[in-house]
Protein backbone atom coordinates (compact mmCIF):
# COMPACT_ATOMS: atom_id res chain seq x y z
CA UNK A 1 0.00 0.00 0.00
CA UNK A 2 0.72 3.64 -0.74
CA UNK A 3 -0.24 7.32 -0.84
CA UNK A 4 -0.01 10.53 1.01
CA UNK A 5 -0.44 12.00 4.45
CA UNK A 6 -3.17 13.77 2.95
CA UNK A 7 -5.35 10.83 2.52
CA UNK A 8 -4.61 8.69 5.76
CA UNK A 9 -2.70 9.42 9.06
CA UNK A 10 0.33 7.62 10.05
CA UNK A 11 -1.73 6.46 13.08
CA UNK A 12 -3.93 4.58 10.94
CA UNK A 13 -1.18 2.97 8.53
CA UNK A 14 0.27 1.67 11.87
CA UNK A 15 -3.39 -0.06 13.00
CA UNK A 16 -3.72 -1.23 9.62
CA UNK A 17 -0.13 -3.01 9.95
CA UNK A 18 -0.53 -4.24 13.33
CA UNK A 19 -4.34 -5.82 13.02
CA UNK A 20 -3.15 -7.32 9.38
CA UNK A 21 -0.24 -8.98 11.85
CA UNK A 22 2.00 -7.67 8.24
CA UNK A 23 5.63 -8.56 7.75
CA UNK A 24 7.79 -5.49 5.89
CA UNK A 25 8.81 -2.49 6.01
CA UNK A 26 7.10 0.91 6.37
CA UNK A 27 8.98 4.13 4.43
CA UNK A 28 7.83 7.79 4.68
CA UNK A 29 9.04 11.00 3.32
CA UNK A 30 7.97 14.36 4.47
CA UNK A 31 7.14 17.08 2.29
CA UNK A 32 6.64 20.84 3.37
CA UNK A 33 2.96 21.89 3.93
CA UNK A 34 2.94 24.62 1.20
CA UNK A 35 4.51 22.61 -1.89
CA UNK A 36 2.17 19.99 -2.37
CA UNK A 37 -0.89 22.01 -4.01
CA UNK A 38 0.83 21.97 -7.49
CA UNK A 39 -0.79 21.72 -10.92
CA UNK A 40 -1.23 17.94 -12.14
CA UNK A 41 0.29 18.67 -15.32
CA UNK A 42 4.04 19.38 -14.62
CA UNK A 43 5.02 23.26 -16.44
CA UNK A 44 8.33 22.56 -17.59
CA UNK A 45 10.00 26.27 -17.20
CA UNK A 46 12.29 26.04 -14.23
CA UNK A 47 11.60 22.36 -13.34
CA UNK A 48 14.70 22.42 -10.67
CA UNK A 49 13.12 25.24 -8.60
CA UNK A 50 10.07 23.12 -8.69
CA UNK A 51 11.65 19.86 -7.83
CA UNK A 52 13.41 21.94 -4.73
CA UNK A 53 10.50 23.46 -3.62
CA UNK A 54 8.88 20.08 -2.67
CA UNK A 55 10.49 17.96 -0.73
CA UNK A 56 12.45 18.48 2.52
CA UNK A 57 14.66 15.36 2.69
CA UNK A 58 13.47 13.84 5.26
CA UNK A 59 12.61 10.13 5.49
CA UNK A 60 12.14 7.45 7.97
CA UNK A 61 11.85 3.49 7.48
CA UNK A 62 10.14 1.30 10.13
CA UNK A 63 10.82 -2.99 10.26
CA UNK A 64 7.61 -4.68 10.99
CA UNK A 65 6.91 -8.47 11.90
CA UNK A 66 3.73 -9.71 12.23
CA UNK A 67 2.46 -6.36 12.89
CA UNK A 68 4.88 -5.80 15.71
CA UNK A 69 7.72 -3.06 15.17
CA UNK A 70 11.10 -4.50 14.98
CA UNK A 71 13.09 -1.26 14.49
CA UNK A 72 12.84 2.18 13.03
CA UNK A 73 15.57 4.34 11.43
CA UNK A 74 16.03 7.74 10.12
CA UNK A 75 17.06 10.03 7.27
CA UNK A 76 20.04 8.70 5.59
CA UNK A 77 21.13 5.57 8.51
CA UNK A 78 24.41 6.74 9.16
CA UNK A 79 25.87 5.61 12.53
CA UNK A 80 25.68 9.38 14.11
CA UNK A 81 22.65 8.31 16.15
CA UNK A 82 23.85 5.33 16.86
CA UNK A 83 26.97 6.78 18.66
CA UNK A 84 24.20 8.82 20.49
CA UNK A 85 22.74 5.98 21.98
CA UNK A 86 26.22 5.07 22.94
CA UNK A 87 27.87 7.25 24.97
CA UNK A 88 25.56 6.31 28.60
CA UNK A 89 27.05 3.20 28.31
CA UNK A 90 30.47 5.11 27.41
CA UNK A 91 30.49 2.78 23.94
CA UNK A 92 30.11 5.07 21.64
CA UNK A 93 33.99 4.81 20.84
CA UNK A 94 33.37 1.28 19.92
CA UNK A 95 31.93 1.79 16.69
CA UNK A 96 35.37 3.27 15.25
CA UNK A 97 36.88 -0.08 15.79
CA UNK A 98 34.46 -2.56 13.75
CA UNK A 99 34.44 -3.34 10.49
CA UNK A 100 31.24 -2.73 8.26
CA UNK A 101 29.15 -5.80 9.02
CA UNK A 102 27.83 -8.21 6.08
CA UNK A 103 24.00 -7.01 7.00
CA UNK A 104 24.57 -3.63 6.84
CA UNK A 105 24.49 -3.65 3.04
CA UNK A 106 20.80 -5.26 2.97
CA UNK A 107 19.88 -4.01 6.14
CA UNK A 108 19.57 -0.72 7.73
CA UNK A 109 23.71 -0.13 8.74
CA UNK A 110 22.65 1.12 12.14
CA UNK A 111 21.18 -2.24 13.50
CA UNK A 112 24.07 -4.36 11.81
CA UNK A 113 25.82 -2.29 14.04
CA UNK A 114 23.75 -2.30 16.86
CA UNK A 115 24.26 -6.66 16.47
CA UNK A 116 28.19 -6.18 15.86
CA UNK A 117 27.94 -4.40 19.58
CA UNK A 118 26.19 -7.17 20.80
CA UNK A 119 28.03 -10.31 19.43
CA UNK A 120 31.84 -8.89 20.74
CA UNK A 121 29.61 -7.73 23.86
CA UNK A 122 30.31 -4.25 24.15
CA UNK A 123 26.47 -4.17 25.32
CA UNK A 124 24.19 -6.66 26.68
CA UNK A 125 21.16 -7.52 25.27
CA UNK A 126 19.07 -5.57 27.81
CA UNK A 127 21.20 -2.48 26.63
CA UNK A 128 20.83 -3.65 22.87
CA UNK A 129 17.07 -3.55 23.80
CA UNK A 130 17.09 -0.10 25.32
CA UNK A 131 18.77 1.41 22.29
CA UNK A 132 16.03 -0.05 20.01
CA UNK A 133 13.06 0.77 21.72
CA UNK A 134 14.62 4.46 22.11
CA UNK A 135 14.80 4.50 18.59
CA UNK A 136 11.44 3.44 17.74
CA UNK A 137 10.23 5.70 19.98
CA UNK A 138 12.29 8.84 19.05
CA UNK A 139 11.30 7.40 14.75
CA UNK A 140 7.41 7.60 15.72
CA UNK A 141 7.40 10.56 17.57
CA UNK A 142 8.57 12.31 14.76
CA UNK A 143 6.08 10.48 12.22
CA UNK A 144 3.19 10.87 14.49
CA UNK A 145 3.65 14.09 14.17
CA UNK A 146 4.10 14.42 10.48
CA UNK A 147 0.84 15.87 8.43
CA UNK A 148 2.46 15.78 4.65
CA UNK A 149 4.20 13.31 3.29
CA UNK A 150 4.59 10.36 0.96
CA UNK A 151 4.20 6.84 2.24
CA UNK A 152 4.91 3.13 1.01
CA UNK A 153 4.63 -0.07 2.65
CA UNK A 154 6.64 -3.06 1.30
CA UNK A 155 5.28 -7.08 2.21
CA UNK A 156 9.15 -8.31 2.69
CA UNK A 157 10.86 -11.07 4.74
CA UNK A 158 11.35 -9.73 7.92
CA UNK A 159 14.34 -7.64 9.55
CA UNK A 160 16.78 -10.35 10.42
CA UNK A 161 18.28 -11.15 13.74
CA UNK A 162 15.67 -9.73 15.99
CA UNK A 163 16.47 -8.67 19.44
CA UNK A 164 12.83 -7.25 19.94
CA UNK A 165 9.35 -6.98 19.30
CA UNK A 166 7.49 -3.90 20.13
CA UNK A 167 3.76 -3.57 19.88
CA UNK A 168 2.31 -0.74 18.35
CA UNK A 169 -1.19 0.15 20.15
CA UNK A 170 0.40 0.88 23.34
CA UNK A 171 3.07 2.37 21.99
CA UNK A 172 0.95 4.65 20.07
CA UNK A 173 -1.24 5.81 22.72
CA UNK A 174 1.47 6.55 24.79
CA UNK A 175 3.32 8.59 21.95
CA UNK A 176 0.22 10.73 20.68
CA UNK A 177 -0.44 11.86 24.10
CA UNK A 178 3.80 13.40 24.10
CA UNK A 179 2.48 14.47 20.85
CA UNK A 180 -0.12 16.59 22.35
CA UNK A 181 2.27 17.99 25.24
CA UNK A 182 4.89 18.71 22.55
CA UNK A 183 2.70 21.32 21.11
CA UNK A 184 2.20 22.91 24.27
CA UNK A 185 6.09 24.30 24.82
CA UNK A 186 5.49 26.02 21.23
CA UNK A 187 6.57 29.10 20.22
CA UNK A 188 9.45 28.76 23.02
CA UNK A 189 10.38 25.18 21.87
CA UNK A 190 9.61 24.31 17.86
CA UNK A 191 12.43 21.32 16.79
CA UNK A 192 13.92 18.77 18.90
CA UNK A 193 16.71 19.98 16.37
CA UNK A 194 17.14 22.98 18.46
CA UNK A 195 19.84 23.30 20.73
CA UNK A 196 19.91 24.85 24.20
CA UNK A 197 22.15 27.28 25.41
CA UNK A 198 22.40 29.02 28.63
CA UNK A 199 21.76 32.67 28.47
CA UNK A 200 21.45 33.52 32.28
CA UNK A 201 23.90 31.15 34.21
CA UNK A 202 23.24 33.10 37.77
CA UNK A 203 19.77 32.95 37.75
CA UNK A 204 19.43 29.30 36.01
CA UNK A 205 22.06 27.71 38.89
CA UNK A 206 20.29 29.54 41.49
CA UNK A 207 17.07 27.77 40.83
CA UNK A 208 18.08 24.41 39.99
CA UNK A 209 19.53 21.59 42.34
CA UNK A 210 23.49 21.43 42.02
CA UNK A 211 23.03 17.77 40.00
CA UNK A 212 20.64 19.41 37.28
CA UNK A 213 22.52 22.70 37.17
CA UNK A 214 25.84 20.76 36.16
CA UNK A 215 24.07 18.22 33.66
CA UNK A 216 22.20 21.15 31.81
CA UNK A 217 25.59 23.74 31.77
CA UNK A 218 27.82 20.54 30.05
CA UNK A 219 24.94 19.83 27.36
CA UNK A 220 23.53 23.21 26.90
CA UNK A 221 26.18 24.36 24.65
CA UNK A 222 24.34 25.94 21.79
CA UNK A 223 25.73 22.88 20.00
CA UNK A 224 23.91 20.09 21.13
CA UNK A 225 19.56 19.38 20.30
CA UNK A 226 17.23 18.29 22.43
CA UNK A 227 17.44 15.20 20.71
CA UNK A 228 21.10 14.34 21.43
CA UNK A 229 20.68 15.81 24.92
CA UNK A 230 17.88 13.07 25.73
CA UNK A 231 20.30 10.41 24.07
CA UNK A 232 22.74 11.17 26.28
CA UNK A 233 20.90 11.16 29.59
CA UNK A 234 18.89 8.05 28.26
CA UNK A 235 15.82 10.10 28.68
CA UNK A 236 12.25 10.56 26.46
CA UNK A 237 12.51 13.71 24.30
CA UNK A 238 9.56 14.95 25.95
CA UNK A 239 11.09 14.92 29.63
CA UNK A 240 14.35 16.89 28.13
CA UNK A 241 11.81 19.42 26.65
CA UNK A 242 9.35 19.73 30.00
CA UNK A 243 12.63 19.78 31.93
CA UNK A 244 14.00 22.89 30.17
CA UNK A 245 10.45 24.59 28.77
CA UNK A 246 10.15 26.60 32.36
CA UNK A 247 13.48 28.52 32.09
CA UNK A 248 13.03 28.58 28.14
CA UNK A 249 9.85 31.08 29.31
CA UNK A 250 11.97 33.13 31.20
CA UNK A 251 14.61 33.37 28.70
CA UNK A 252 17.60 31.88 31.27
CA UNK A 253 18.15 29.45 28.46
CA UNK A 254 17.46 29.85 24.26
CA UNK A 255 17.05 27.58 21.65
CA UNK A 256 18.74 28.50 18.49
CA UNK A 257 17.65 26.94 15.13
CA UNK A 258 19.25 24.38 13.48
CA UNK A 259 20.45 25.51 10.28
CA UNK A 260 18.09 25.33 7.36
CA UNK A 261 18.60 21.90 5.14
CA UNK A 262 18.55 22.11 1.80
CA UNK A 263 15.40 19.59 0.24
CA UNK A 264 16.22 18.17 -2.51
CA UNK A 265 14.03 15.39 -4.31
CA UNK A 266 9.93 15.94 -5.62
CA UNK A 267 7.61 14.02 -3.52
CA UNK A 268 7.23 10.52 -4.43
CA UNK A 269 4.36 8.70 -6.04
CA UNK A 270 3.04 5.22 -6.63
CA UNK A 271 1.07 5.03 -9.66
CA UNK A 272 -0.21 1.81 -11.47
CA UNK A 273 1.70 1.87 -14.77
CA UNK A 274 0.31 1.66 -18.74
CA UNK A 275 1.56 1.66 -22.34
CA UNK A 276 -0.73 3.10 -24.90
CA UNK A 277 1.13 2.61 -28.18
CA UNK A 278 4.01 1.01 -30.24
CA UNK A 279 7.16 0.21 -28.58
CA UNK A 280 8.79 3.11 -28.19
CA UNK A 281 12.03 4.05 -25.27
CA UNK A 282 14.23 7.15 -24.29
CA UNK A 283 16.58 6.09 -22.16
CA UNK A 284 18.07 9.41 -19.76
CA UNK A 285 21.66 8.80 -19.06
CA UNK A 286 24.73 11.66 -18.63
CA UNK A 287 27.32 9.07 -19.43
CA UNK A 288 27.11 8.86 -23.22
CA UNK A 289 28.79 5.13 -23.51
CA UNK A 290 26.12 3.92 -21.59
CA UNK A 291 23.47 5.64 -24.03
CA UNK A 292 25.25 4.67 -26.97
CA UNK A 293 25.70 1.00 -25.60
CA UNK A 294 21.47 0.77 -24.70
CA UNK A 295 20.55 2.38 -28.03
CA UNK A 296 22.26 0.41 -29.96
CA UNK A 297 20.68 -2.87 -28.04
CA UNK A 298 17.61 -1.83 -28.30
CA UNK A 299 17.88 -0.75 -31.55
CA UNK A 300 18.64 -4.23 -32.79
CA UNK A 301 15.34 -5.71 -31.15
CA UNK A 302 13.20 -3.82 -32.64
CA UNK A 303 12.52 -0.63 -30.41
CA UNK A 304 12.44 2.42 -31.28
CA UNK A 305 15.09 4.23 -28.86
CA UNK A 306 16.16 7.67 -28.16
CA UNK A 307 18.96 8.61 -26.00
CA UNK A 308 19.76 12.17 -24.06
CA UNK A 309 22.82 12.55 -22.25
CA UNK A 310 20.82 15.86 -20.77
CA UNK A 311 18.44 15.43 -17.50
CA UNK A 312 17.09 19.32 -18.41
CA UNK A 313 16.68 18.41 -22.57
CA UNK A 314 14.99 15.16 -21.70
CA UNK A 315 12.35 16.87 -19.64
CA UNK A 316 11.16 18.98 -23.19
CA UNK A 317 11.82 16.21 -25.21
CA UNK A 318 9.84 13.06 -23.41
CA UNK A 319 6.53 15.45 -23.81
CA UNK A 320 6.57 15.20 -27.40
CA UNK A 321 8.21 11.81 -27.56
CA UNK A 322 5.70 10.29 -25.40
CA UNK A 323 7.36 7.13 -24.90
CA UNK A 324 6.07 3.89 -23.57
CA UNK A 325 9.04 3.15 -21.46
CA UNK A 326 11.70 5.31 -19.98
CA UNK A 327 15.23 4.35 -18.90
CA UNK A 328 16.69 6.74 -16.58
CA UNK A 329 19.64 7.22 -14.22
CA UNK A 330 19.77 7.64 -10.86
CA UNK A 331 23.31 10.38 -10.45
CA UNK A 332 23.23 12.80 -12.74
CA UNK A 333 23.82 16.55 -12.94
CA UNK A 334 21.70 20.03 -13.15
CA UNK A 335 18.58 17.20 -11.99
CA UNK A 336 19.26 13.75 -10.46
CA UNK A 337 16.90 10.51 -11.41
CA UNK A 338 14.83 10.83 -8.39
CA UNK A 339 13.82 14.73 -9.44
CA UNK A 340 13.38 13.76 -13.04
CA UNK A 341 11.23 10.76 -12.26
CA UNK A 342 9.24 12.83 -10.08
CA UNK A 343 8.21 15.79 -12.36
CA UNK A 344 7.37 13.10 -14.45
CA UNK A 345 5.03 11.37 -12.59
CA UNK A 346 3.54 14.70 -11.92
CA UNK A 347 1.94 14.91 -15.14
CA UNK A 348 -0.93 13.05 -16.35
CA UNK A 349 1.35 12.30 -19.36
CA UNK A 350 3.36 9.56 -17.61
CA UNK A 351 1.42 8.68 -14.42
CA UNK A 352 1.20 5.23 -15.88
CA UNK A 353 4.64 5.24 -17.85
CA UNK A 354 7.06 2.46 -16.68
CA UNK A 355 10.31 3.76 -15.40
CA UNK A 356 13.05 1.98 -14.94
CA UNK A 357 15.95 3.24 -13.34
CA UNK A 358 19.61 2.36 -14.19
CA UNK A 359 22.33 3.44 -11.19
CA UNK A 360 25.50 2.45 -9.42
CA UNK A 361 24.33 1.92 -6.56
CA UNK A 362 22.76 -1.16 -4.96
CA UNK A 363 22.01 -0.13 -1.13
CA UNK A 364 18.35 -1.01 -0.06
CA UNK A 365 17.53 2.68 1.06
CA UNK A 366 18.22 3.54 -2.89
CA UNK A 367 15.77 0.95 -4.29
CA UNK A 368 13.34 2.18 -1.91
CA UNK A 369 13.44 5.65 -2.80
CA UNK A 370 13.45 4.71 -6.54
CA UNK A 371 10.75 2.97 -6.19
CA UNK A 372 8.96 5.87 -3.62
CA UNK A 373 9.73 8.55 -6.63
CA UNK A 374 7.57 6.33 -8.78
CA UNK A 375 10.06 3.85 -11.06
CA UNK A 376 8.32 0.83 -12.07
CA UNK A 377 11.71 -1.36 -11.26
CA UNK A 378 15.66 -1.05 -10.68
CA UNK A 379 18.39 -2.07 -12.53
CA UNK A 380 22.11 -1.57 -10.98
CA UNK A 381 24.61 -1.09 -13.40
CA UNK A 382 27.12 -2.41 -14.40
CA UNK A 383 24.24 -4.91 -16.38
CA UNK A 384 24.54 -6.99 -18.90
CA UNK A 385 22.21 -7.30 -22.11
CA UNK A 386 19.81 -10.05 -21.00
CA UNK A 387 19.13 -7.95 -18.03
CA UNK A 388 18.22 -5.34 -19.52
CA UNK A 389 16.21 -7.23 -22.06
CA UNK A 390 14.75 -8.59 -19.54
CA UNK A 391 13.49 -6.08 -18.02
CA UNK A 392 12.41 -3.81 -20.88
CA UNK A 393 9.82 -7.05 -22.22
CA UNK A 394 8.69 -7.56 -19.05
CA UNK A 395 7.18 -4.15 -18.72
CA UNK A 396 6.13 -3.65 -22.20
CA UNK A 397 4.46 -7.06 -22.42
CA UNK A 398 2.64 -6.01 -19.12
CA UNK A 399 1.46 -2.71 -20.65
CA UNK A 400 -2.15 -4.55 -21.83
CA UNK A 401 -2.81 -6.52 -18.20
CA UNK A 402 -2.27 -2.45 -16.65
CA UNK A 403 -4.35 -0.64 -19.21
CA UNK A 404 -7.05 -3.02 -18.36
CA UNK A 405 -6.86 -3.09 -14.54
CA UNK A 406 -9.49 -0.22 -13.40
CA UNK A 407 -8.10 0.55 -10.28
CA UNK A 408 -9.29 3.17 -7.14
CA UNK A 409 -8.15 5.66 -5.93
CA UNK A 410 -5.42 5.48 -3.12
CA UNK A 411 -7.75 6.96 -0.72
CA UNK A 412 -10.66 4.13 -1.24
CA UNK A 413 -8.35 1.56 -1.52
CA UNK A 414 -6.93 1.85 1.96
CA UNK A 415 -10.42 2.86 3.39
CA UNK A 416 -11.83 -0.46 2.35
CA UNK A 417 -8.91 -2.24 3.98
CA UNK A 418 -9.85 -0.01 7.24
CA UNK A 419 -13.54 -1.27 6.93
CA UNK A 420 -12.60 -4.96 6.25
CA UNK A 421 -10.12 -5.12 9.19
CA UNK A 422 -12.69 -2.94 11.54
CA UNK A 423 -10.96 -0.45 12.62
CA UNK A 424 -12.20 2.60 11.03
CA UNK A 425 -14.13 3.88 14.13
CA UNK A 426 -10.52 3.50 15.90
CA UNK A 427 -8.47 5.38 13.68
CA UNK A 428 -9.31 8.98 14.15
CA UNK A 429 -7.03 10.88 16.77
Amino acid sequence: MQGTLNEIDIRSILQLIELGQRTGELLVEAYSSHSHSVSVDYTITHPHQQAQSQSTGLFWLVFFLNGQIVYAAQSDGDLSRLRDYLHPYKANGALEHLECPSMASTNAPEYGYLWVLLEKHVLTPAQGRSILQNMVHETLFDLLSLHHGHFFFEISPALAPQLTTLEIAPLVTKIMKQVQEWKQYSPHIQSSNQCPMIADRPQLKASLPANAFKSLDRWADGKTSLRQMARYLNRDLITVARAIYPYAQKGWIQLLLPKAQNPSAMPWKWELKTAKRAPRIVCVDDNVAVGKTVEQLLQAKGYEITAIQDPLEALKLIFPLQPDLILCDLAMPKLNGYELCGMLRQSTAFRQTPIIVLTGKDAFIDRVRARMVGSTDYLTKPFGASELLLLVEKHLDLRELEIAHNHSSITNRLKQELEETDITKSASV
